[in-house]
C-alpha cells in the first residue's frame, strides 16, 4: 500500500505531459471518467460510491481504477491514461512544475495524525533527533512532515542523518533497529509501532492543512466537459453523507480495499479528515493560513525547489477551480 511519494520530477512531468491528454480516443475525450485512486483512508470512499451506485445515480459513467502503486497513478494521469486521480496537493504541484495541466476540482481530506515520525525509546521530541539517523521516501510528504517538525523544533535536515528509503522499507528498517527514526504514513505506522517502546514525536495533526488531499483532473477535460466534472464532485459529498448514514457498511467495503480488518481501519479515522462542504469552500478561497489551498501551495512549491525536487517554483494560475464545489446540490 504505497501512496503519497512525489517520484515525478520536473523532467519526467514534462516528459509525461507531452506524450499526454491530446490523444482523442484517450480519457480526455468525454464519455467514461476514467478516476484513479490508491491506499489512503481519505480515497476508499470512492469505492463506496461505486459499490453503492452512486456515479450511476448522479448520470455519470466512471470507471475506478485502483493502483497498488501510487506512483503509477500520478503517471497514469500524465499520460492521459486517467481522467483524474486522487492525490496530494504536493503531487500535483511536482507534475504541474513539469508542464503536465491539471485542475484541482475537489478537497477530499486533510491528513491530521495519519503522517507520523515515529522514534525509539529514549527520543522523546523532535529536538532529540539531533545527530540522529532519520529514514522517509526522499520527497513524499512525510519528507516533508519531518522537515517541517525540525524547522518547529529549530532544526534542519542538515542536523539529521537522512536515510531516503521506500516507506514500507522505512518502517521495516526503524522496526530492525537499522534507524532512529522513521516518517510514515498509515498503515505503515502500526508497523514502525511495532517497535517496543517507539513513539510517534510528531504527527500531521501538529501541522493542520499540511497535507491535503485532492483530486485532480486533466485541465483540458475540466474546459470540455464541465458536466461531467460536476456529477462526479456530487458524487463524493453524496458518498460521505451515505457513509455517515451506514457507517458500519461503509467501514467494510473501505477496510476490506485496503486489504485490513474493519477494526484496524477504524483507528485511521481521526487521522484522516474528510473535508464537508464548508471546508472545501473555505479551502478554495484565497487566504494567508493553513486552511487554504493557495498558502500551502506556496509553501510547498518552496519545499519542492529547496529540495531540488523541481527545478522552479510550479505556476499556481488557474490550479484550483471552485465552482464544482459551489454547485454541489
Amino acid at each position: 500500500m504505497k501512496r503519497r511519494s512525489l517520484l515525478i520530477g520536473a523532467a519526467g512531468a514534462a516528459f509525461l505531459a507531452a506524450c499526454g491528454a491530446e490523444d482523442p480516443g484517450g480519457a480526455a475525450s468525454g464519455g467514461t471518467v476514467t478516476l484513479g485512486f490508491s491506499a489512503w483512508p481519505g480515497w476508499f470512499p470512492w469505492q463506496v460510491a461505486q459499490e453503492k451506485g452512486l456515479f450511476a445515480k448522479n448520470n455519470v459513467t466512471v470507471e475506478l481504477k485502483y493502483f497498488d502503486s501510487y506512483t503509477d497513478s500520478l503517471n497514469a494521469l500524465g499520460t492521459g491514461n486517467l481522467t483524474c486521480n486522487s492525490q496530494t496537493l504536493n503531487d500535483t504541484l511536482s507534475s504541474v512544475s513539469g508542464g503536465s495541466k491539471q485542475t484541482i476540482v475537489l478537497v477530499n481530506d486533510n491528513s491530521t495524525g495519519n503522517d507520523q515520525i515515529i522514534a525509539a525509546p529514549g527520543i522523546t521530541t523532535v529536538a532529540d533527533l539531533k545527530g540522529k539517523k532519520v529514514a522517509a521516501e526522499q520527497g513524499t510528504v512525510d519528507h516533508y512532515l519531518l522537515l517541517l517538525a525540525l524547522e518547529k523544533a529549530g532544526l534542519s535536515e542538515k542536523d539529521v542523518s537522512f536515510t531516503p528509503l521506500l516507506t514500507d522499507a522505512a518502517a521495516a528498517a526503524f522496526v530492525a533497529g537499522q534507524v532512529d527514526a522513521v516518517g510514515a504514513f498509515a498503515p505503515f505506522t502500526t508497523t514502525a509501532l511495532g517497535r517496543s517502546g517507539s513513539t510517534a514525536i510528531a504527527t500531521s495533526k501538529d501541522f493542520p492543512g499540511a497535507i491535503p488531499d485532492t483530486l485532480s483532473f486533466q485541465a483540458q477535460f475540466v474546459k470540455d466537459h464541465p458536466d461531467q466534472v460536476q456529477a462526479v464532485v456530487q458524487t463524493w459529498f453524496d458518498t460521505v453523507a451515505w457513509i455517515k448514514a451506514n457507517p458500519a457498511e461503509a467501514v467494510s467495503i473501505m477496510a476490506k480495499k485496503g486489504g485490513v480488518s474493519d477494526e484496524d481501519y477504524k483507528t485511521y479515522d481521526a487521522g484522516t479528515t474528510i473535508f464537508t462542504m464548508e471546508q472545501n469552500l473555505e479551502a478554495f478561497e484565497p487566504g494567508s493560513d493553513a486552511k487554504h489551498l493557495d498558502f500551502q501551495a506556496n509553501k510547498i512549491a518552496e519545499f519542492l525547489v529547496s529540495t531540488k525536487l523541481v527545478d522552479t517554483k510550479p505556476p499556481l494560475d488557474g490550479l484550483f477551480e471552485p465552482k464544482f464545489v459551489k454547485a454541489v446540490r
